[in-house]
């Protein structure tokens, strides 16, 4: 087995590491509503969110795996060692950056990280910008906005519209019927939470693939991602939700804003929507700035003193900084493996 290969390997255990992480990081998208509102245990609600993670590989197409392999870095410009070093730096400082922000209860962007690290590395590959995509980062910078404010109007939309076609069921019965519309809710979210997340590790195996020339040149031109990959994707997802991330589900399901089972409904069903709509159009986005919004929204429509702004404000700081503190993680990085890579 070639040395090349054996790199190739090595780099595609790193990406499922960092996909494994991304699930544990995340989980507390998928289950903080359904915990907070006490409709499943916590240990039930990771192995729920964990499956539907996992069925999110069968019968979907891979549109966000092909914009994180072909519209964010120019991999394929490069020679076989320094594209591998740019996708290695950029899963590390991708990495870095999410243990960071899980070691502070900070529910930050695992797909912005790893865009961060990306870039991050490239620009130390090239001393400049010249293998930066603009239009791809422009299009995910612009819904690092979209994407949130999206699931908070969809979210305040959609409780306002169960508020008022149920006005007139008492709440004992209100509750009881949207604890059992909450696993489906639930069950919906983690889908799009899967079919969103699992894929930018997809995007960067493909990298590695095409880095090595382990796919054919018409798979590298169309972004065809082999089933294999995706299945391993999945599957790692799956088993870090599997995990769970507690430090992070207080944060989301009981400090932004206090959820019973309808609002939960409203929010994983907004959430599930604008992660669906932002997979078909191939545009990796935040699963936790969706949540967030969708809650939030929820939140809202009690009025503005039933969503702890403060709380949220903290959030945002830690959006904001995801992605140049993931890019300059993965420089470091590269600076050190250019010793090591000619």
């Amino acid at each position: 087995m070639d040395t090349l290969l054996l790199v190739a390997i090595a780099i595609i255990v790193v990406a499922l590491v960092f996909d494994f992480i991304n699930g544990f990081h995340d989980a507390a998208n998928s289950i903080a509503t359904v915990v907070s509102t006490q409709v499943l245990t916590p240990r039930v609600a990771v192995l729920w969110a964990a499956f539907f993670n996992f069925i999110a590989a069968f019968g979907f197409e891979t549109h966000v795996a092909k914009t994180i392999g072909k519209d964010v870095i120019a991999i394929g410009s490069l020679p076989p060692g320094a594209a591998l070093a740019v996708v290695v730096a950029g899963l590390v400082g991708a990495i870095v950056w999410n243990l960071i922000t899980w070691y502070f209860g900070l529910p930050s962007s695992s797909s912005h990280a790893l865009v961060g690290g990306l870039v991050g590395a490239a620009v130390a590959q090239a001393s400049g910008f010249e293998l930066v995509h603009w239009h791809g980062i422009e299009t995910i910078a612009i819904f690092i906005v979209v994407a949130p404010t999206l699931g908070l109007v969809l979210g305040a939309a959609l409780m306002i519209l169960l508020a008022w076609t149920f006005r007139r069921w008492p709440p004992l019965r209100i509750d009881r019927w949207f604890r059992v519309g909450q696993l489906f809710s639930a069950a919906f979210y983690s889908l799009g939470h899967g079919l969103n997340d699992a894929q930018k590790t997809m995007g960067v195996i493909f990298m590695v693939l095409v880095a090595t020339s382990h796919l054919s040149e018409e798979a590298a031109k169309t972004g065809h991602i082999p089933f294999w990959v995706v299945l391993i994707c999945h599957a790692a997802m799956g088993l870090g939700t599997a995990m769970g991330g507690w430090r992070i589900v207080k944060t989301m399901g009981m400090r932004i804003t206090k959820l019973k089972p309808v609002g939960g409904f409203a929010a994983e069903t907004a959430g599930g929507i604008t992660l669906a709509l932002n997979s078909w159009m191939g545009i990796p986005v935040s699963t936790t700035h969706v949540i967030t919004g969708a809650i939030a929204g929820v939140g809202f429509t009690r009025g503005t003193r039933a969503v702890r702004w403060g709380i949220a404000g903290t959030i945002v700081w830690a959006w904001v900084l995801t992605i140049p503190m993931s890019g300059v993680v993965a420089a470091l990085v590269w600076y050190l493996l250019r010793l090591f890579v000619h």
